[in-house]
């Protein structure tokens, strides 16, 4: 565990993929805290130039969206945080060469808990809603480049995530997404 001027980071099992907890600051009016000091998240080791932001929202409690990325050129570093609801956040490392190669993690980001996941370039990506009336908002270090964007089945038995659920709402793409195996998506470590 790293601390940086009121950051706290929590490294994974997953080279490279971060929690990060904020120090809120509160009393009885609210609370306030940083959600993004380029400075502050280098000191932790994250090192990506933002330069575009997103936002999700799903009504309904178990939607999974993903498993997504970008091919390169166009591979996208991710700091996702939830700013309503639940989700449970899932990473998997598929940058070939790697000791994790496979392998997931997934993390619970609650608008409560403020936690933030920093997936760099050579994961995929997806979460499930815990709650009905869900937002997500997140910071990408390259733009969205539809030619590049590639899904992956959630339930691919390579991975084994264990979402919690066997009968997720899905968008039309990702009940569609081809196994890993049978796709084009490939990252090296």
């Amino acid at each position: 565990m790293t601390q940086s001027n009121a950051l706290t980071a929590v490294r994974t099992k997953l080279d490279g993929v971060i929690i990060v907890e904020p120090l809120v600051h509160g009393d009885s009016r609210g609370w306030f805290y940083e959600s993004y000091s380029k400075r502050k998240y280098e000191e932790l080791g994250i090192e990506a130039d933002f330069v575009q932001d997103n936002r999700s929202y799903s009504s309904q409690k178990g939607i999974i969206r993903g498993l997504h990325c970008q091919l390169e050129p166009y591979a996208q570093a991710k700091l996702i945080t939830c700013t309503r609801g639940a989700i449970l956040d899932v990473a998997v490392d598929i940058r070939k060469g790697s000791p994790t190669y496979m392998q997931w993690v997934s993390v619970e980001l609650t608008a409560e808990n403020k936690r933030q996941l920093f997936i760099p370039r050579g994961f995929l990506h997806g979460f499930l809603t815990l709650t009905d009336d869900v937002e997500v908002m997140y910071k990408t270090d390259n733009y969205y480049e539809p030619t590049a964007d590639r899904s992956i089945r959630f339930d691919d038995p390579a991975f084994g995530v264990e979402w919690g659920t066997d009968t997720p709402q899905l968008s039309a793409k990702d009940g569609n997404a081809p196994l890993y195996t049978d796709s084009d998506v490939t990252f090296t470590y």
